[in-house]
């Protein structure tokens, strides 16, 4: 069953100095255990494992009352140079040398309400003996932060639901480990970090040595080792409020909206909302005007500000991506309460020409799957609404004189190269730190019912020139809401995970490939890579699951014919590396949760691969990329199909000419994975290996349209079979 550890730690004053900012990082409480349980120079051995145990955990989830910054002043104090200043003085001219060396330090604490504690949690199943250690250890904690910090703490193993129970409770800010890159870093203690400290302390203490010869000894300074620690995004997730646009007294009845109208949705429901809090708290009525609906509103206010997110249908090809629901996202730092605006919004209505209520807005369950399509993790994201980037406005075409005022190519590519640019600075504005591997910026939608940008000016204030869609792609899964421009606040800008091809992990190659590189040889080394970098993934003594290795868990390969393993697939004429799971090869979607699990699990091995070492083929420069499945010759629907790597037969039929050899197995291997007989197959070239392998390039016709990607044969699995759409 799973339990919870939840320290409480309490502060003897509502200041707090120490560097990471607030609230204190996982990894300062773990020092603060560490020093209150030492004893002297040594940790007793049940606090060691202990904290040992406590090293291989998850990261915890804090919560911490608000913190602010103090008012700030600056001390002047002598640095580490005191030991060289005073080489060769007396000691009459010590304070002259402490005086040579002193320098400004500016201390600003945060201040925050001392009677609420901040609490760790960290959630475990099993071990509780080591856990009810770490709870004698922290009676001996006696301070967290500065020296000046004075805290106590103590702790408890609580059910996973009581403990989820006393975070609720807590009353303030919430933060937790994030899915993506977004958030802010704090230092969380890794595996090896107690041993590092006590290396540390150990090279502090001697850190001074005498060196050179006895008539003229020499002070030596030695740097002690730094700590190992984990840096983890950690973030503090907005509470969110969903309600459902609804015809008036017809709970069942949607009410929808074009998805060109999000910003003046935006607009109606935010200032029905603030006018109804107003009227109601006439006193806080600044805090709505500036929260709410951002008038005075500051850069520093921007993390506390309410957002409104229309929801656009998504999720089936024949979506029509009207807006029908409405997501609130109240940022924790607000100070406005969470129900005080639920109940603001759930007052907004829309009457008729008869003061008929004809429409209103009615709250929704919070796991609502539409809403949660947004707010899932992933790689590659596109705009639903276009985003506003007023730094990236295009020049504007006079419709009086199209002709004359046409843009060449030139000047679209530095338009579009400028934007990609202002994008980058949109995602650092809306506090993702993490750069995206790919942009593309284009007028049109991405989906088959979205709207290009010159429907969105007509209910919002930003023109048409400053309006883009954009598509991103990123090294490793993001978690959204993803909302990014200048009219994210205004429903502007919201964009959604797309996955094109789902089992698909690409790779541009953008330098080094050798202009006469093998396939094989690509793929031979990348599935070398693919393996080790899994196995460093998995703790240590658990092997590769089949999924990835294609090896049985006795070590022998798998060789039941069923494509039950990942295919490294290198598409050399289009300078990319592919790894295809099984049930593309198949040519179906069945997965189970098992499958899903190994498939993530290739995806955080894969994140980061940005080189590839592949012998002869050269010195792989690698970036992640995102097929597109419409045009893409790979992906496509199509009649006739060529091959682009050599198709090596599985079995060779003696009784056959190498000709009809080829083409009767790829009759059987395209049965196998779910193809119709094809129309007719056409060799176009024949070659036999060293070791009499029959292999050769195919052209396939099909009597209907098939959709790829096909990859077929001996060596599906190591770069041969692929083809390609004519």
């Amino acid at each position: 069953m799973e339990r919870s550890l939840l320290v409480a730690v309490r502060f003897h004053e509502g200041r707090y100095h120490g560097a990471g900012g607030w609230p204190p990082a996982p990894a300062r409480l773990y020092q603060a255990l560490m020093a209150g349980a030492a004893r002297g120079a040594t940790v007793p051995d049940a606090a060691r494992n202990a904290l040992e145990w406590l090293e291989r955990l998850p990261p915890p989830v804090i919560a911490a009352p608000r913190g602010e910054e103090g008012q700030g002043y600056v001390g002047f104090v002598p640095n580490n140079d005191l030991d060289a200043a005073l080489s060769g003085k007396n000691a009459s001219d010590i304070e002259d040398a402490v005086a040579s060396i002193r320098v400004g330090k500016t201390v600003r604490p945060i201040l925050f309400d001392a009677a609420a504690p901040v609490l760790y949690c960290w959630r475990f199943d099993g071990d509780e003996e080591r856990a009810a250690a770490l709870c004698e250890a922290a009676g001996h904690l006696y301070q967290l932060g500065w020296g000046i910090d004075m805290a106590w703490a103590d702790a408890a193993v609580l059910d996973a639901e009581e403990a989820q129970g006393r975070l609720s409770a807590h009353g303030g800010v919430i933060y937790r480990p994030s899915a993506g890159a977004a958030g802010r870093d704090l230092l969380c203690p890794r595996p090896g970090t107690g041993r590092s400290l006590a290396a540390r302390f150990d090279g502090m203490r001697t850190r001074f040595r005498s060196s050179g010869s006895n008539r003229k000894p020499v002070r030596v300074f030695a740097q002690p080792p730094k700590p190992l620690l984990a840096s983890v995004a950690y973030n503090a997730p907005p509470h969110r409020l969903l309600f459902e646009l609804r015809k008036g007294g017809a709970a069942s009845a949607f009410a929808p909206r074009r998805l060109s109208e999000a910003a003046a949705l935006v607009h109606e429901v935010r200032d029905q909302a603030a006018r109804k809090l107003c009227d109601a708290a006439p006193v806080r009525a600044e805090d709505v005007e500036r929260y709410l609906v951002g008038l005075d509103a500051t850069e520093a206010d921007k993390a506390a500000r309410v957002r409104i997110v229309p929801i656009p249908s998504i999720g089936h090809p024949h979506a029509d991506m009207a807006i029908r629901r409405l997501a609130v996202y109240v940022p924790q730092s607000c100070p406005l309460r969470t129900d005080d605006i639920a109940w603001a919004f759930a007052q907004v209505v829309w009457p008729d020409s008869d003061g008929v209520i004809a429409s209103e807005l009615q709250r929704a369950d919070e796991d609502d799957a539409m809403a949660e399509r947004y707010e899932s993790a992933g790689r590659h994201w596109r705009s639903v609404t276009p985003l506003a980037l007023g730094a990236a406005r295009r020049r504007r075409i006079d419709p009086a004189r199209p002709t004359e005022d046409a843009k060449g190519a030139a000047e679209r590519t530095r338009e579009e190269a400028r934007t990609v640019h202002v994008v980058r600075q949109a995602l650092r504005h809306a506090g993702v730190r993490a750069s995206p591997a790919t942009v593309r910026v284009q007028r049109e939608p991405f989906d088959g019912h979205g709207e290009r940008v010159d429907a969105f000016t007509a209910a919002s204030r930003f023109p048409k020139e400053a309006l883009w869609h954009v598509s991103l792609t990123f090294t490793g899964p993001l978690a959204g809401p993803l909302v990014l421009g200048d009219g994210r606040y205004l429903g502007l800008g919201l964009m959604r995970p797309a996955d094109p091809m789902p089992g698909v992990l690409a790779f541009a190659i953008e330098a080094g490939l050798a202009d006469d590189a093998d396939p094989a040889l690509v793929a031979r080394a990348a599935r070398r890579a693919m393996l080790a970098r899994v196995q460093a993934s998995l703790p240590r003594g658990q092997t590769i699951p089949r999924y990835v290795s294609g090896h049985e868990d006795d070590g022998s390969p798998a060789r039941d014919g069923s494509h039950r393993h990942v295919a490294v697939v290198p598409d050399l004429p289009r300078r990319r590396l592919l790894f295809f799971a099984p049930s593309l090869l198949q040519r179906s979607r069945a997965s189970s949760p098992q499958i899903r699990d190994h498939h993530a699990l290739l995806e955080r091995a894969l994140e980061g691969m940005t080189m590839l070492r592949a012998g002869r083929a050269g010195l792989l420069i690698l970036a992640p990329s995102m097929p597109d499945t419409e045009s893409d010759p790979l992906f496509a629907h199509s009649r006739e199909w060529e091959s682009v790597s050599d198709y090596r037969v599985t079995r060779h039929r003696r009784r056959l000419a190498d000709k009809d050899a080829l083409m009767a197995d790829a009759i059987s291997e395209l049965d196998r994975i779910g193809c119709p007989v094809p129309a007719s197959i056409e060799v176009l070239s024949i070659r036999r290996g060293s070791r009499g392998g029959l292999s050769g390039r195919l052209r396939i016709t099909f009597a209907t349209a098939q959709r790829g990607p096909l990859v077929i044969g001996r060596t599906a699995h190591k770069g041969g079979g692929l083809l390609q759409a004519c």
